[in-house]
């Protein structure tokens, strides 16, 4: 006893490192403390094999439809990012040419657009669009206080007119930056940001106004162009000049190739700055957003900072410091990789997906479209109210979950609040051959609640669910 005690921890040592069948190491053969570090070390083996089963209990994350953000990339990709991992995107000094790299990838997508000239926009990339809704929310804010200043009058309370169906990053932005949120509620007739009386909540301390490619509950599009159309005509009676600031996390990267002829960019006047999330149908994996202004001169000088960083002069503007680099190279493989034609025909693909799935479920008794898949590759449906069934889309989801799927549930924003809905986000890597199956745990699951006698137990808490 005490001799192979003994040998076992020389193994640990690494002096006799086969003497230890993986599963018998100390760490696998005890339990570990979970909020405390350890008293020794490990061998690298037994760690890689604690964290990877940990790591089989989040589940396939291909079959994770409530996510937007990117599962799946090509094994060159893969490649790519483990050989570039280590790059930090904020040493533009020590990595020359991402940083180089990041600039033609923005510069690429201003065109994409319609930049009035590419070559004199600016863009940045972040972390994610959440970031890159901050930068440009800050650039809106900025922008009105400086002509406030200009022209003599108060910069106290400013305002951000915005859709109460927004991601919940327009929140955050509105009360970390001390920005009054106004939210237009939707309802059944106006169930996205439309322009319907926006005159009620614009007025001088407005700093912008947000409009949505693809709002997070349902995936319709807000019609940027009747945003625009209503706040010229706020401008013709009131004299406001309110600048729009375009969301376009999906949309950003699905209208220029499925909708070409939608106006909704750059193309009109009005719209100052657009982002977009990289990570979602920009094709590449967490995290790392895109955020584009018209031109240079409506990003405030004074919102870049100049850096003295690791023997360089380094322009800057961002919420990050360090961050990973990898990513940005990520999207320039992408963009090589795909161009104009592949981008359009993996959206077409996407969106063809989309639809199909929702014609099919559409057409199952209980349930009602809210959106079919048309804008981006996502859409709604609710439980109609003749359905006459004793469960509910939370039971409906919570069968799917045993099957492997994650498909949300849950109540619509402020004005639609007592409706809720059911979400289906299509991305790249969910075929027909996976879709053909979850209709069929889907009918499979109908059936299972429609057999019960009463209504099923309440489905158990999940983690919170965030827009």
């Amino acid at each position: 006893m005490t001799r192979r005690a003994s040998s076992n921890r020389r193994g640990l040592r690494g002096d006799s490192v086969d003497l230890n069948p993986l599963f018998t190491r100390p760490g696998e053969a005890v339990d570990l403390p979970l909020f405390s570090l350890p008293d020794d070390e490990m061998l690298p083996e037994t760690a890689y094999q604690i964290v990877h089963d940990e790591a089989m209990l989040d589940g396939n994350a291909r079959l994770n439809l409530a996510t937007f953000v990117g599962t799946w990339m090509e094994p060159q990709a893969d490649k790519l990012y483990s050989e570039t991992v280590d790059k930090n995107m904020i040493d533009k000094d020590e990595y020359p040419q991402t940083a180089a790299i990041e600039e033609r990838c923005w510069r690429m997508i201003a065109e994409l657009w319609n930049a009035p000239d590419p070559a004199h926009a600016i863009g940045t990339s972040t972390v994610g669009s959440s970031e890159a809704c901050m930068l440009g929310g800050l650039a809106l804010k900025r922008r009105w206080q400086q002509a406030r200043r200009a022209a003599g009058l108060s910069t106290e309370r400013p305002n951000l007119v915005m859709s109460s169906a927004v991601q919940v990053c327009w929140e955050k932005f509105c009360n970390y930056f001390e920005v009054e949120a106004r939210y237009v509620p939707v309802s059944d007739e106006h169930r996205v940001l439309d322009g319907y009386r926006l005159e009620d909540y614009v007025d001088e301390n407005t700093i912008g106004v947000v409009a949505i490619m693809g709002v997070t509950y349902t995936g319709a599009y807000e019609p940027v162009a009747q945003i625009s159309a209503a706040l010229d005509a706020i401008q013709e009676r009131t004299g406001l000049d309110v600048r729009i600031h375009v969301d376009g996390a999906s949309g950003g990267m699905i209208a220029p190739f499925l909708q070409p002829e939608l106006e909704w960019d750059f193309r009109l006047p009005r719209v100052a700055s657009i982002n977009t999330s990289a990570h979602k149908y920009g094709l590449v994996y967490p995290g790392l957003g895109w955020v584009v202004w018209r031109t240079a001169a409506d990003l405030p000088e004074e919102l870049v900072f100049r850096v003295s960083y690791l023997g360089g002069d380094m322009p800057t503007f961002a919420l990050n410091f360090s961050r990973p680099g990898a990513q940005v190279l990520l999207q320039y493989y992408t963009f090589l990789r795909l161009g104009r034609a592949g981008y359009t025909a993996v959206q077409a693909a996407t969106r063809d997906v989309a639809l199909h799935l929702s014609r099919e479920i559409g057409a199952m008794g209980p349930f009602e479209l809210w959106s079919d898949g048309g804008d981006i590759p996502v859409f709604a449906w609710a439980l109609r109210a003749d359905a006459g069934r004793n469960w509910t889309l939370e039971h409906l989801s919570d069968r799917l979950r045993a099957h492997g799927w994650l498909v949300p549930a849950y109540p619509m924003p402020a004005g639609l609040e007592d409706v809720t809905v059911q979400r289906i986000v299509v991305r790249n890597g969910l075929g027909f051959n996976l879709a053909r199956d979850l209709l069929a745990d889907i009918r499979a699951s109908i059936a299972y609640l429609d057999s019960l006698d009463s209504a099923p137990p309440a489905p158990v808490a999940k983690a919170a669910f965030h827009h």
